[in-house]
């Protein structure tokens, strides 16, 4: 496998699309600094999955997009891509050729592709495990990076020896299998709470289920029962109902018949009433119609004198009106006359106005002529202006450029100063470079025996530092320990408290009354809520308790009611209460004597402690039962008694009147009124292994410190052996570069004349330049003062056009003031004539009223006159109709005097009738009354059958026994199935499902359980596997690097040793990596003791072997022998070389050696500026291409 091409495109310096061939063997890449060839490693190391930004030598991921120049706008993404060739099928992969991609855009999105096919990071990684190929592998190594193999901590150097050894694919399976152990032991844990609170409740659920079988049987059977009674009541009281309805109907006839009877007397009565009543009104009408006419005569004649009045009033205005209509009409003439002068008038001023304005309009033409010709004047001034400014901005730039010639003629002038002044210093200091020669020799002599001392100072500290580890690695254990028992504790409390909450173990109707309680404040909570108890008494007041555990107080008995009623509405069960207002008077405990007896401790109710408002509730419930030590005492009393005392011992055993005894092994040590006291002694462990915590952190916090204190002075010894490391191979350098310097003196001196030429001719070019510039300033200033002259002229010009302006505009000014005053007159005349026409319109109007007038005034006159004729006709009439009347009064008078005396004989028929109407109602009444309540029981009956069973007529029809027709012997069976219930007492009918549920989630968590256990045991033998594996492995590997190591080391420096050391007292697959290296003819020394060329051959010695040992597909290598001379180079390149036949290489360098090296040759530039370009060479047919 090696790597075929790279395409790049948009990253970093990279804006075009370019792709980079490679073939077996070493590829160069090389170019100027700053053109981008460490992109090309960027690019390699970014699509292989690189995260950390500054590993790609940026602030942000954005930053690798090509970010524009001064000629190329941003892109808007990224896009890298490496191809291998996968014929061998290294990669696990089935594909000959695996391309692999990464694309980022500026809006933070990104894809990574396999072969074009969208995958994730984690794909990307997996691909190259165990290749060497990755960002954290050995196959790129850029610049810098081959310090850091050297100067980072010996810990640090890890990954690279894993990644060799094979055993980072393993490391990565144990970290996975870590995290999932530890997931799986927090999991362990809770379902173990929950396990734990499961089994304390799966007892007395269990009896509480069986208890509730036995109720709902016997329930079933009072239904079978109840329902019987219930048809054989409810047929009786149908037969009931049938008699007493026959019975209402008949008696309901005879009184709708004597209702009829009574109502025909009194319609004939109110009949005869009502005809006298209207004879009454006849007789009072006929006496007012006579009285009426004589008063109407009087009236009518009255009438007829006002009407004659009326008529001759009218004669008098028609006299009035005719002379006004005369008067107007000789008005109406006057103004016509008038309306026609000023008509003419009008029609003058109108013709005088046409003049002047076409006057007006000649003086505004001349006026815009003028304006135009400013507007030009204007332009033009302002043409010069620009023109002017202009030719400013262009002198300022020729200005700025003399300026920068002047600068550029001093600083060759301080150039050539200088080139004199350092030809004057080389033949002046050759006496003092021998001088400072032996200066430097004894300086390094010195050097080296502070460097012994230092040596002795720091083997103590470490020592001492191993002391310090040893008693942190005891600390940090026990810390350990302390904060796996808090995490347990905390975990304890936390699922106990959330099983409180919840008031798991509690029956489901309870634990619906519970979430009720917020919202009535009437609920005080459930009996266990308001009892505490010792430990010692938990499990005997627990069994005395039994069910009613779970019975739940209430302020009163309405709170209790509010609930079963919501239980019934939302179908929840059922649940008992104990309202604090009905739970007053508890029974006393009989037999007193029995507390006298040994072994008894007590009163049930007395071992509890609970607030002075709940003790009846705690008398009710445990006020009879005692409390004895054991249940040997327990039965001695009980036989004393005649077994007629209710005991319960302080291990669990019940005993009830009549000699049962209950008891036995509890499955857990928990219970419901243990809980709040196990909260609160979990709180009290968990504050106190808190403080442990604390108390070791600070102790590990302080050995740290002390520790860290001496890494700080044993930092500060390594720095000072660095320093004086440094010190001596700067003098050793020093006294080597002092004699190259003599050899190089000649050669600089002739260098440094020949840039005294080069400045001579620059001085001479600026010069030239210099004159060029000042001619093109003389003819600038020319141009503006030509410009400047015609601005002048014209402004004279201007100020001219100004003032003909100035006139013309008064002109016209006149004459539109003259045009407005000959309008306003038009106007006025215009109004008189609208004036007088509104006048004459009036008038006319006025005429036509008057005409309208007269004419009603006589129609007016002729009704009068008609009106008087009728009155006269209704005189005449109503002598006659005052005869006719006092007629009819005459009859009227005789038929009331009849009806009167037929209507007497009424009253003594109605009085009898009313009596039977009386006595049949009450019959009625009786008789509905009697139905009504038969229909009642019926009613209450089939509610009854609702509400306690909820079953119709037709549903318990359906489930008739036939042979049930004794109906007392049924009722005396009913109250002893009830009294037989009573004795059950308060019974929990949802424990059956909720014990199926229980032990249906108790099964499950067992699974769970178990199965947790068993993976738990199962990842920590992956885990132990994995260990023994990556140990046995490391070691091997580790061994034939460090021989490896050794052998390219001597091959590299022509002799010496090299030697990589495991850190001691440290685990093999975490110990850090120490590199010991001794170039030849050198003691054994530490790494900072190096010269930067040997530190950079000793890490490219490392690498190398590495190589060896596990050859990479490819290896990009960025400048790494930057730091060695030539000779060095040169081995570095030969064995280079050699690791060809397994290793494909990529190599960025400057060096001439590693280039003459080299199969082919990529040239990175910048043609363009900001953008790389691409040139290639091959050295193998000298064939250049771009």
């Amino acid at each position: 496998m090696y790597l075929k091409s790279i395409e790049v495109q948009g990253f970093k310096s990279f804006a075009n699309k370019i792709t980079f061939q490679f073939h077996n063997g070493i590829t160069g890449i090389v170019g100027p600094n700053g053109s981008g060839k460490s992109n090309v490693a960027d690019a390699v190391r970014w699509v292989l999955g690189e995260q950390r930004v500054k590993q790609l030598r940026g602030a942000s991921m954005q930053d690798v997009i090509f970010s524009g120049t001064e000629n190329r706008k941003p892109l808007s993404y990224a896009y890298v891509a490496i191809t291998l060739d996968n014929a061998d099928h290294q990669l696990a992969i089935d594909f000959d050729e695996v391309t692999v991609a990464r694309r980022i855009y500026r809006s933070g999105e990104s894809e990574y592709l396999i072969n074009g096919s969208p995958c994730r990071l984690k794909d990307v990684n997996e691909l190259f495990y165990d290749t060497g190929i990755g960002k954290e592998g050995y196959s790129i190594i850029g610049q810098g990076q081959i310090d850091k193999i050297l100067s980072g901590k010996p810990e640090e150097r890890r990954e690279l020896f894993d990644e060799a050894a094979g055993i980072v694919k393993f490391k990565r399976r144990k970290a996975a299998a870590q995290t999932k152990l530890e997931n799986e032991k927090q999991n362990l844990v809770r379902v173990s709470d929950i396990l734990s609170e499961l089994e304390k409740q799966v007892g007395p659920l269990e009896r509480q289920s069986e208890v509730a079988r036995i109720y709902l049987r016997k329930k079933e059977e009072l239904k079978t029962l109840d329902v019987n009674v219930f048809l054989l009541e409810n047929n009786r009281l149908r037969e009931q109902l049938g008699q007493a309805e026959e019975k209402y109907r008949l008696a309901s006839g005879e009184l709708s018949e004597s209702n009829e009877k009574y109502e025909g007397i009194k319609e004939e009565y109110e009949r005869i009433q009502a005809e006298l009543e209207n004879l009454e009104e006849a007789i009072e009408q006929a006496r007012s119609t006579v009285t009426d006419t004589g008063l109407m005569r009087g009236r009518l004649e009255g009438e007829m004198n006002v009407l004659k009045e009326q008529i001759n009033s009218a004669k008098g205005s028609e006299t009035h009106l005719t002379n006004r209509r005369s008067a107007l009409e000789g008005e109406i003439a006057a103004k016509e006359k008038d309306k026609e002068d000023i008509l003419t008038e009008k029609g003058e001023t109108d013709s005088r106005v046409r003049e002047i304005e076409a006057t007006a309009e000649a003086e505004r033409v001349k006026l815009e002529e003028l304006q135009g010709k400013i507007e030009e004047l204007n332009n033009a001034i302002e043409a010069g202006k620009n023109t002017i400014i202009g030719e400013l901005n262009q002198r300022a730039a020729i200005k700025s450029k003399m300026g920068r010639f002047d600068t550029m003629m001093e600083q060759v002038n301080i150039r050539r100063a200088e080139l004199n002044s350092r030809l004057l210093r080389a033949k002046s200091d050759e006496a003092a470079r021998e001088e400072s020669l032996k200066k430097l020799e004894a300086q390094f002599e010195a050097v080296t025996e502070e460097l012994g001392q230092l040596a002795q100072q720091e083997a103590s500290a470490q020592l001492e530092l191993g002391d310090i580890r040893e008693t942190l690695t005891r600390k940090d254990a026990g810390l350990r320990e302390a904060q796996n028992a808090y995490h347990m504790e905390k975990s304890r409390l936390e699922a106990l408290t959330n099983l409180t909450e919840r008031y798991e173990g509690y029956g489901g109707s309870v634990k619906k009354v519970m979430e009720q309680k917020d919202k009535d404040s009437g609920i005080i909570g459930v009996v266990a809520d308001i009892i505490k108890v010792e430990k010692k008494y938990e499990t005997a007041i627990e069994t005395a308790l039994g069910g009613n555990i779970q019975n739940i107080v209430t302020d009163d008995e309405e709170t209790a009611k509010r609930m079963i009623r919501f239980l019934k509405e939302n179908r929840l069960g059922r649940a008992t209460f104990l309202p604090l207002t009905s739970i007053t008077n508890p029974q006393e405990f009989k037999n007193q004597d029995a507390l006298s007896e040994k072994g008894v401790i007590g009163m049930a109710d007395e071992l509890v402690n609970i607030e002075e408002r709940y003790r009846n509730v705690a008398k009710a419930m445990l006020g009879r039962i005692v409390v004895v030590d054991h249940v040997d005492n327990a039965v001695k009393i009980a036989k004393k008694f005649g077994y007629g005392i209710r005991m319960v011992t302080l291990e669990g055993e019940l005993l009830v009147p009549g000699g049962a005894i209950s008891g036995g092994a509890f499955k857990n040590n928990s219970n419901l009124l243990g809980r709040r006291r196990e909260i609160d002694e979990l709180e009290k462990n968990v504050k106190k292994l808190l403080g442990t915590i604390d108390r070791a952190n600070r102790e590990i916090d302080e050995t740290k410190a002390r520790r860290n204190k001496l890494r700080m002075e044993l930092e500060t010894l390594k720095a000072d052996i660095q320093r004086k490391s440094i010190e001596q191979n700067t003098a050793r350098l020093n006294i080597s570069q002092a004699r190259e310097r003599m050899e190089e003196e000649v050669e600089a001196e002739a260098s440094l004349k020949l840039e005294e030429q080069e400045i001579e001719g620059k001085i001479f070019e600026i010069k030239n330049d210099k004159e060029s510039i000042q001619q093109e300033l003389a003819a600038s200033e020319a141009l503006e003062r030509n410009t400047q002259e015609q601005i002048v002229g014209f402004q004279a010009r201007l100020e001219e056009q100004r003032k003909q302006e100035t006139e013309a505009a008064a002109l016209v000014a006149d004459w539109e003031l003259k045009v407005e005053k000959m309008r306003q007159t038009q106007g006025f005349k215009q109004a008189n004539v609208e004036r007088i026409e509104e006048e004459i319109g009036r008038s006319r109007a006025e005429l036509s009223e008057i005409l309208e007038a007269l004419e009603e005034n006589r129609l007016e006159a002729e009704r009068k006159r008609q009106n008087i004729a009728e009155i006269e006709k209704t005189i005449a009439a109503s002598f006659d109709a005052q005869n006719e009347s006092e007629g009819r009064l005459k009859e009227s008078i005789s038929r009331r005097e009849e009806l009167s005396a037929r209507q007497k004989n009424f009253f003594q028929t109605r009085e009898e009738m009313a009596e039977r109407i009386t006595a049949l109602d009450k019959e009625v009444y009786r008789l509905n009354a009697q139905k009504e309540k038969l229909e009642e029981s019926l009613e209450s009956h089939i509610n009854y059958m609702w509400d306690e069973y909820e079953i119709t007529l037709s549903d318990a029809a359906a489930i008739r026994d036939e042979e049930m027709t004794d109906l007392p012997a049924m009722k005396r069976e009913i109250a002893s199935l009830k009294e037989q219930i009573k004795k059950l007492g308060d019974v929990n009918v949802n424990a059956i499902e909720d014990y199926k549920n229980l032990m249906e989630r108790f099964t499950f968590m067992k699974n769970q359980h178990d199965d947790l256990v068993e993976a738990e045991k199962t990842l920590e033998g992956i885990i132990e596997e994995l260990d023994a594996a990556m140990r046995k492995q490391f070691t091997e590997k580790f061994g034939e690097i460090n021989r490896e190591f050794d052998k390219v080391f001597k091959e590299l420096f022509g002799g010496g040793k090299g030697t990589l050391e495991l850190m001691e007292e440290e685990d093999i697959l975490e110990a850090g990596i120490r590199i010991i290296a001794q170039p030849p003819g050198k003691k054994l020394q530490n790494m900072m003791q190096l010269s930067g060329g040997e530190k950079a051959l000793t890490a490219i010695s490392l690498l190398f072997a590495i190589q060896n040992l596990k050859p990479s597909p490819f290896c990009l290598l960025d400048e790494i022998e930057a730091a060695l001379d030539d000779s060095n180079v040169g081995r570095f390149a030969k064995y280079l070389h050699k690791l060809t036949k397994n290793t494909q290489f990529i190599v960025i360098t400057h060096r001439r050696g590693t280039m003459e090296q080299v199969d082919r040759l990529y040239g990175i530039t910048m043609q363009e500026k900001g953008v790389s370009t691409l040139v290639s060479v091959n050295l193998i047919d000298k064939d250049l291409t771009d």
